[in-house]
């Protein structure tokens, strides 16, 4: 059989089986990552990303092969979720360039889109490394148009794109040594062998043969929508609020009228704890930053005033704010979606909006009282969604945002997210919840926008970020021996403990984080541990220094039991 053009029945079918085929793999897929962590997600962030591209591709009402090219990318672009689905979106991107104004597809047609494909995606990331999915289309390209020059036949020309890439993709340990000692082939580059598979057995007629490929419509629509459906939390009693007020200031330390007491971090913490709950307290040589939910929001400020001037303030009625959700619940109901967002800060339309990737109750509420005004829940098994971002940024009716990202697998979707949002948006590289933390110290409300991002950016390396996770299967990696369920010390993103015990192997994880200018530890708790393991871990590490400042709050996250954070 020979085939001389891809018409849009035949690119349609293309494109579901792709998806389909990687919904059906992303399990496996996930597997291959390098760190034998819980949060290894590239299938997941594939399939959701093709299954945004695929349903735009499958609603575009075309006959016009170039067209659907087009809408495909645009919903691999808005539903790109981590490095690997922003990199997938670049090459359909190329792809779309290359191909929009086509009816039909002829196999140069098709070996000329790859092309541009493969140049788009190393355009797209800054500095490219082989081993990777980028080697992956570059080998599959270079063989289409190889095969173009030889044969007319689409079938001939994808069936050398699909077994040049498959080949490229056993080569990516001999190029990547780290997915050689851990004996895995590129994650994201096995996303795209399986999307180039199924264009392949697709055009030879072989989908219908294979119930692995046939598109579950309903398991597709609930992967896509899954970050748009999180409830609205109205099931709070308004009169089950402890303390009413969320208090929050900022000191300049030394600075004003009323300073009556030189700053000491103890003394300032201490009184503050009688006064409620929530508390977080972070300060460098010049600020201190406090929030903390109270009945006696006056005199917080009035304590503060003792140690300086107060540079901002913010006060919010939490009871007000809970009774307003649940009055405004129906009323909201079809605007529910991965953002969570402070109902205060978004009735005030803040100038600039800052929004931050988190996991975990506890670490969006630690982010809102730094001052983040949006949060977008996601960071770990589920990133998200270039759509996510660009929502957020323009839900948010700021002039201007910036995000961060939190994890540096979101790096690339907020990039994309900043190009096509409504507002000027900055980006500032977190790869922690700690740096993110961290970051914004460096904000300040009178500062420019170009100031705050430089800022916050410049504080990112300030701090030493700790994780604790569970390895989910036996590895050897980095000159440890890692057997299924052990704990693992990641510092800074680097394996730096492995232990049997959890707090053990924290406290040897910080005992590796500390040096002569550390002064303040902070833990977060989340699944996995507990608030009697957190106090225990504090005094431990305490027993270790007991110079040092430990601070230990509830984030609620998933996967690592504990974050840590250095200063």
């Amino acid at each position: 059989m020979k085939v001389t053009e891809i018409t849009s029945l035949e690119f349609g079918k293309m494109v579901q089986a792709a998806s389909a085929n990687l919904n059906h793999h992303a399990d496996f897929i996930n597997k291959l990552n390098v760190f034998p962590v819980p949060d290894g997600d590239t299938g997941t962030n594939m399939s959701l990303s093709l299954a945004s591209g695929a349903k735009y591709e499958r609603e575009a009402s075309t006959t016009a092969v170039g067209e659907l090219t087009v809408a495909l990318a645009k919903g691999l672009l808005m539903g790109a979720r981590g490095n690997s689905g922003v990199i997938l979106s670049q090459i359909f991107r190329g792809f779309s360039k290359r191909l929009e104004n086509l009816d039909n597809l002829t196999a140069q047609d098709l070996a000329d889109g790859f092309a541009a494909g493969a140049e788009t995606a190393y355009k797209a990331v800054m500095k490219p490394t082989e081993g990777t999915i980028l080697t992956v289309i570059r080998e599959g390209a270079k063989a289409g148009l190889q095969a173009a020059k030889k044969s007319d036949d689409v079938l001939v020309v994808m069936d050398d794109i699909y077994t040049a890439a498959d080949k490229a993709l056993q080569t990516t340990p001999d190029l990547l040594p780290v997915l050689k000692q851990v004996g895995v082939v590129d994650s994201g580059g096995q996303g795209l062998v399986f999307v180039l598979q199924a264009f392949n057995d697709s055009l030879n007629g072989r989908v219908t043969e294979d119930a692995d490929y046939q598109p579950d419509e309903a398991e597709m629509t609930e992967m896509i929508d899954a970050e748009h459906h999180r409830a609205v939390q109205v099931d709070l009693d308004p009169a089950d609020i402890k303390f009413s007020y969320c208090t929050q200031m900022m000191v300049r330390i030394g600075k004003g009228k009323q300073v009556q007491q030189e700053f000491d971090y103890d003394t300032f913490y201490n009184y503050l704890t009688d006064l409620g709950d929530s508390l977080l307290v972070i300060n460098d040589d010049e600020v201190v930053k406090v929030h903390v939910h109270t009945e006696h929001p006056g005199k917080v400020l009035a304590w503060g005033q003792q140690f300086g001037d107060l540079a901002t303030i913010k006060i919010d009625n939490m009871v007000y704010q809970q009774e307003t959700i649940i009055d405004e619940d129906h009323e909201s109901e079809d605007q529910a979606g991965a953002v969570a967002s402070n109902t205060a800060d978004a009735m005030t339309n803040p100038d600039t909006a800052i929004i931050a990737v988190a996991a975990g109750k506890g670490v969006a509420e630690l982010f809102k009282s730094l001052g983040v005004t949006h949060v977008i829940s996601g960071g770990q098994t589920m990133n998200p969604s270039t759509q996510d971002i660009v929502d957020a940024i323009n839900a948010s009716q700021a002039k201007q945002a910036i995000v961060l990202p939190n994890n540096k697998n979101i790096f690339m979707a907020a990039e994309q997210a900043a190009d096509v949002a409504d507002i000027p948006t900055k980006i500032v590289h977190s790869k922690s919840v700690s740096q993110g933390m961290t970051a914004m110290l460096g904000f300040e409300a009178d500062n420019s926008f170009e100031d705050n991002a430089a800022a916050m950016a410049d504080n990112l390396d300030t701090v030493q970020t700790g994780q604790v996770t569970n390895a989910i299967r036996d590895t050897e990696l980095d000159g440890f021996s890692i057997k299924t369920g052990d704990f693992m010390g990641l510092v800074n993103g680097k394996i730096a403990v492995t232990g049997q015990d959890l707090n053990d192997t924290t406290i040897a994880m910080v005992k590796d984080m500390l040096d002569e200018d550390s002064e303040i530890v902070t833990v977060i708790y989340g699944d996995g541990a507990s608030a009697d393991s957190a106090q225990a871990l504090s005094d431990a590490i305490l027993a270790v220094d007991d110079e040092l400042e430990v601070e230990v709050h509830e984030g609620d996250q998933p996967v690592y039991p504990y974050l840590i954070s250095v200063e």
